[in-house]
């Protein structure tokens, strides 16, 4: 009886086949590569980003603890000048009351005394304004952060992206 014959491949066909596969393999993960460079580079942006941010929102901290500091000490100084300024147009009034004892006199110091009052509050009222607008300052601060959790949120979205982009390519390099 004859021995059937073998089935064996051909050697070369073999190395033709393997190339192929290997091809085949490489064409099929070039999509995937490049999403991947896409997915880096957008994270590499984001992450720049995200940096930029967070420099701006720690500037922006920095300027207003700072400008804080400064309302604090202008209303110190403002209530200072107030008081000295009420002790020292009240001790007058005494004075002049005291020598003179015309009620004359103390009507024309009562308005003097209610002039300072309203020229106090009119910078009052001015340094009111001057903390107004730094309260506008803690605003761009608080929309600063606004953005930084928006970029947060869409490196999040890129990096999950990645993974998952990072799992099909195992997944495709198992089937080899």
């Amino acid at each position: 009886m004859a021995t059937p014959p073998k089935a064996e491949m051909p050697p070369a066909l073999l190395a033709e086949l393997s190339a192929w596969a290997q091809q085949y393999a490489h064409d099929a993960g070039a999509g995937l590569r490049d999403a991947l460079a896409t997915a880096d580079s957008e994270k590499l942006s984001l992450q720049a980003d995200l940096d930029e941010a967070q420099a701006a929102r720690d500037h922006a901290q920095s300027m207003a603890a700072e400008r804080d500091e400064e309302i604090q000490r202008l209303t110190a100084e403002l209530r200072n000048a107030r008081q000295i300024a009420t002790d020292a147009l009240v001790g007058k009034a005494k004075d002049q009351l005291a020598i003179d004892g015309k009620d004359a006199q103390l009507v024309d110091l009562r308005q003097q005394l209610e002039r300072n009052v309203t020229a106090t509050a009119a910078e009052s009222d001015a340094r009111l304004q001057a903390q107004m607008d730094l309260i506008g300052a803690t605003t761009e601060r608080d929309n600063l952060m606004g953005e930084l959790k928006d970029l947060q949120t869409k490196l999040d979205t890129s990096r999950t992206e990645r993974s998952a982009l990072r799992a099909e390519l195992e997944a495709l390099r198992s089937r080899k």
